[in-house]
């Protein structure tokens, strides 16, 4: 937490400054793809729209300063009056000559990682996890385009997962595909670290495409080595499950991972693993593959 602390200061001292994920990364100690995966578990954010919203809150209390809205764009990295005028829009929800009417000219507090609070996990302790190589497989599902920024993902993943239980398309995927085994894939394929996009895809393993259902996804897992975390053990009631698996993704991402001796892979997939063990209404599990390497 401390060496990502301190990237978040670096942030703040150099907003006037060219900042890429490289340089934050070297800052903290951990390599590009890692840092990225961990300042979003961290913050909140993607680490390139976390700056955008330092610069802009900047830029918000400079107006208070009455000074031209172009020479404040410039001095924050906007190469122009239209492109500053967009983004200040689409984070503040008005122009900026209509927030100056308003600015009381302070600038709201960065992150201060100390006073997070680590989440207290439902369900037990996560034991150890195993660490496999896995060779690449072909997956047959329904993909959902979402993203990091404005934490879209937090609002539009449950609704995918909702729409997918309660239309029945589990059921019809099973029926289309017949795979040989039994187990769904929610998997997330690579994060685009400039938009902070991604495609989140359920489904199952397939290696040929029905022919009489449009609007489905193929794709590939890659070969990759894997931290593989199965979850405690929860019950379905008081939505206790959904609770465990979550406060799972924060402690690998925020206890194990530090102190692990690896760090996330660029270019591979995580995904998580439901089969028979999930449908029980108590005691359910369920796993969470990470893609790792070794950390240098």
């Amino acid at each position: 937490m401390e060496c990502f602390q301190k990237s978040i200061d670096y942030i703040e001292e150099h907003l006037q400054d060219k900042i890429t994920v490289d340089d934050l990364a070297d800052i903290a100690g951990f390599s590009p793809y890692h840092f990225y995966r961990l300042f979003a578990a961290y913050v909140g954010l993607p680490v390139m729209e976390y700056v955008r919203r330092r610069r802009l809150a900047h830029a918000a209390a400079e107006l208070a300063r009455r000074k031209r809205v172009i020479d404040i764009a410039m001095e924050y990295g906007f190469e122009t009056h239209a492109g500053f005028s967009k983004a200040f829009r689409k984070v503040y929800d008005c122009s900026p000559e209509q927030y100056r009417k308003h600015s009381s000219g302070q600038i709201p507090g960065k992150v201060d990682l100390t006073l997070y609070k680590k989440l207290q996990l439902s369900g037990g302790i996560i034991l150890e996890p195993k660490i496999i190589s896995k060779s690449a497989f072909s997956i047959i599902g329904y993909a959902l385009e979402t993203t990091y920024e404005s934490k879209r993902k937090d609002r539009e993943i449950p609704a995918f997962w909702n729409h997918f239980d309660i239309t029945g398309l589990e059921a019809k995927l099973y029926e289309m595909v017949q795979p040989k085994e039994h187990g769904e894939y929610f998997v997330c394929f690579p994060v685009d670290m400039d938009t902070g996009r991604f495609t989140y895809v359920a489904a199952v393993k397939g290696d040929e495409l029905p022919t009489e259902e449009e609007g489905l996804f193929e794709g590939i897992v890659p070969e990759a080595t894997y931290a593989v975390f199965t979850t405690p053990p929860a019950d379905y009631a008081d939505g206790e499950f959904v609770k465990t698996v979550a406060g799972t993704w924060k402690y690998i991402f925020e206890d194990w991972f530090p102190r692990s001796g690896y760090e996330y892979a660029a270019g591979k997939v995580e995904f998580e693993f439901y089969d028979e063990r999930c449908h029980e209404e108590t005691g359910a599990v369920m796993e969470i593959y990470i893609p790792v390497i070794r950390r240098a």
